[in-house]
């Protein structure tokens, strides 16, 4: 099968002739992994998918230093609080939905199409309503008005899912195939907010991100989510990616019971892909593999992401294992 085929059988759970690999976000310092460009690193690392190139715009204070466009503080790269508190703040801290085209470069990702014909272009960033929400609002800020003005909230969270949607659609006309809508809703010990809260504030935006959009899209969330799932079917998502083992899921328990409903991404632990220890690194995939391939519907990755931390050694043991396995 090529890439494209055997991610599109594995959304609708049918046969493949192996376990796509499906990567979303390979962060990781190139030259550790032996690769040139982030797009060749996708396919010379065995993934069925390459993520669609995205840029900040130069202006952008995000991941730098300062206020960005969306009301977020931040210092020496690291976000630090927000600003949005009032409607002014809103419409203030709101960019106009054209401004989406300034992420691509039409021509550069239509060299990526036109180099990797076969493989699936996927594109996925952290923009959901929760997370964008909580990060222009600030945690305490945010959380505390779900209680005391939850208007105000939902006002927020809708100008937030506009602009998802315009990203996402952008994407999609450049030839994004597949979304993945970052949107981090749980620490280790369970969801962020009840499972009622999440169906009042959280639920009708994600339904109408997954109903505006034409192609398959996949939640993605660090920390135990297990409460949410079923709002993530009902929302309509094809699929869920993440899964972290740290946070107590159990990639068994979850493919039994919600197998048949959510196509599952990840559960890989990155912690094993942090140390050193290459056999646990085989252990740990060859794990996922058991507990996820059976039936169909599984996608193998790590839990999060290829971030700077990791160890490259451990993260190509990772991809040339599954090479080897073959499966």
């Amino acid at each position: 099968m090529k890439p494209r085929e055997r991610i599109f059988a594995a959304l609708n759970h049918a046969e493949v002739d192996r376990v796509p690999r499906f990567e979303i976000w390979i962060d990781h310092p190139l030259d550790a992994l032996g690769q040139e460009s982030i797009v060749d690193a996708y396919a010379n690392l065995g993934q069925d998918c390459i993520l669609l190139p995205s840029h900040r715009p130069p202006e952008s204070n995000a991941w730098r230093d300062g206020t960005d466009e969306w009301g977020c503080v931040w210092v020496n790269g690291m976000y630090s609080h927000g600003l949005v508190e009032s409607e002014a703040d809103l419409e203030h801290y709101s960019p106009h939905l054209d401004y989406v085209k300034r992420l691509f470069d039409s021509e550069e990702t239509a060299n990526v199409r036109s180099q990797y014909p076969d493989h699936c272009l996927i594109f996925g960033t952290h923009v959901g309503p929760l997370t964008a929400g909580f990060m222009a609002m600030g945690f305490e800020r945010f959380f505390s008005l779900l209680i005391k003005n939850p208007d105000f909230v939902h006002k927020v969270l809708e100008a937030r899912t506009d602009y998802c949607i315009a990203l996402y659609q952008q994407a999609i006309s450049l030839g994004a195939e597949l979304v993945v809508l970052g949107d981090d809703a749980a620490h280790r010990d369970g969801p962020m907010i009840s499972p009622s809260m999440w169906r009042e504030f959280i639920m009708p935006y994600h339904s109408r991100i997954v109903e505006e959009l034409e192609v398959p899209v996949i939640w993605h969330s660090d920390g135990n989510i297990l409460p949410l799932l079923p709002y993530a079917i009902e929302a309509g998502f094809v699929g869920f990616h993440g899964l972290e083992p740290a946070a107590g899921i159990n990639l068994s328990k979850v493919k039994q019971e919600y197998g048949q409903d959510l196509v599952l991404v990840g559960n890989i632990d990155v912690g094993v892909l942090c140390a050193n220890n290459m056999e646990a690194v085989r252990q740990e995939v060859h794990r996922c593999l058991e507990q996820g391939a059976p039936g169909g519907g599984y996608m193998v990755a790590s839990c999060n992401s290829i971030f700077e931390g990791m160890n490259p050694k451990a993260v190509l043991e990772m991809f040339h294992y599954l090479d080897d396995l073959g499966i």
